[in-house]
């Protein structure tokens, strides 16, 4: 593919515009995008967001310390009483540990753990769209310096055209209709021109969006590897490796688990508690007895807590139904995202195999324009064809070598969407050998075990480039 594009863009006979780093490759797109992506970065974020659901799940299961303290001054005291103290200093601690919650606890947790899961395929789903879109505006930019470089040509052919009518009429060989229609079609061919320059700027502003960096001299992407023999091949992968159906799956179990979890508040509840209390009344405890009383006071508790529910209004059975009904919902979700990856892998074979049948055709459309603009201009010279029949024949191979580099550029793209179908079109997948790669993995299991009330992470900052430092576009090709 890579080199079928690469010919398409030398019939443009053009060069692209000289830098002073070394020329861009899919690769080094592909890479930082991944690096520097807000699409991706805010992905990844949510995802830690995911994560911290199962410390939260497991923070009921733990033992729990509270303490309060109270200072008191008895500013208006009973007459009656004679031995009532001034003030007071009353702390109290309270300890209590969940033994058995119905299952809710546990249930919940289980829930948190799949939903981490299914996050996990969701950020694979971004990382492979974020990567969908690099590899399409990638090709967009070598798509339109194509086409522009294609026009240009073709503006040239059409000077060179109309200089050699006006020629030819000086000496009375053509007419002044023949003139008209050169000027005509080299008017047409410069406003196609500009239109051009017009998608190709706005291609290279698209890539900015999307890479973060301006384009530079982007190299001929590489042949894509791990294409399917046939269809079937390819939904029998996109069902064991698409990251969309397997989110869909995960959050179907997580449901499970929610269903189990409503239930809980019908059956007991054990808990064990301590609590301990301190009172100090600074020596005004007792009034004119205070010396013979004492001043400070100390007590504890320990026991355990059975709470059984008897009655609470219908209200668990209906949120057991809610639960029930949610997860019939995600049940059916589950179907239909199998439904839509097994109709876009299939669907994205076909384009695939469509654009490589369109490119063949384009390539016999160019071979047959460039002979029939040689045998109309051989023609023309014996008197067989007019000048109309030139400027025809020249707009035709100008048609057909620009459909040849659509072709060519929606090929490539075709079959990387339908990599990104099947879920072979991530990090993983194409080696990128810009670092590191992201492992959610290492966030979750960072914060999964994680007590301590005071743990928490710096303040956040973006990780994403931003572009508004980067130059505004323009659609012009620097000619070699």
């Amino acid at each position: 593919m890579a080199k079928r594009l690469g010919r398409a863009i030398l019939l443009a006979g053009i060069g692209l515009a000289a830098a002073p780093a070394l020329a861009d490759d899919l690769r080094e797109a592909l890479v930082t995008a991944y690096n520097t992506n807000p699409t991706l970065q805010a992905a990844r974020a949510q995802q830690r967001a995911v994560d911290e659901g199962v410390p939260i799940a497991k923070a009921p299961s733990l033992p729990s310390l509270t303490g309060t303290a109270n200072y008191i001054e008895f500013v208006k005291q009973s007459q009656s009483s004679f031995t009532a103290p001034e003030r007071a200093l009353q702390t109290q601690a309270n300890l209590g540990m969940p033994v058995y919650s119905g299952g809710a606890i546990k249930n919940s947790i289980q829930a948190a753990k799949t939903r981490v899961e299914a996050g996990q395929q969701d950020l694979r789903a971004a990382e492979s769209g974020v990567f969908s879109q690099v590899v399409s505006t990638y090709m967009d930019v070598i798509l339109n310096e194509a086409v522009v470089g294609l026009n240009r040509q073709n503006v040239q052919r059409l000077v060179v055209n109309l200089q050699a009518t006006r020629d030819r009429f000086e000496i009375g060989d053509l007419t002044r209709t023949d003139v008209a229609q050169s000027e005509s079609r080299l008017a047409v061919a410069r406003g196609q021109t500009r239109g051009a320059e017009a998608n190709l700027l706005a291609a290279r502003e698209r890539y900015i969006q999307v890479v973060g960096k301006e384009p530079g001299k982007l190299e001929s992407p590489p042949p894509l590897a791990g294409l399917p023999a046939d269809p079937d091949s390819a939904v029998g992968y996109a069902l064991d490796h698409n990251p969309d159906l397997g989110a869909a799956r995960e959050r179907a179990k997580a449901a499970r688990f929610d269903s189990k979890a409503a239930g809980s508040s019908r059956l007991p509840s054990v808990s064990l508690f301590a609590n301990g209390n301190y009172t100090n009344y600074y020596g005004t405890l007792g009034g004119p007895i205070s010396a013979t009383l004492p001043q400070t006071d100390t007590t504890a508790q320990v026991g355990v807590r059975a709470t059984l529910p008897i009655f609470q209004g219908g209200l668990p059975a209906a949120q057991k139904r809610q639960a029930q009904a949610r997860e019939g919902a995600v049940l059916e979700q589950e179907i239909a995202t199998e439904r839509a990856v097994i109709a876009n892998v299939r669907a994205a074979y076909a384009q695939y195999q469509a654009a490589n049948e369109i490119i063949d055709a384009n390539k016999a459309a160019v071979s047959a324009a460039e002979l029939s603009l040689e045998g109309v201009r051989a023609e023309n010279t014996v008197g067989n064809r007019t000048i109309l029949d030139i400027l025809n024949a020249e707009q035709e191979l100008l048609s057909a070598q620009v459909q040849l580099a659509t072709a060519e550029r929606n090929g490539y793209v075709a079959g990387f969407n339908l990599l990104a179908a099947m879920g072979k079109a991530e990090a993983r997948d194409l080696a990128l050998d810009g670092g590191a790669l992201y492992d959610p993995q290492t966030n979750y299991d960072r914060v999964k075990g994680s007590i301590f009330d005071w743990a928490t992470d710096p303040a956040p900052k973006a990780k994403a480039t931003r572009t508004v430092d980067t130059k505004a576009q323009d659609g012009t090709v620097t000619p070699k």
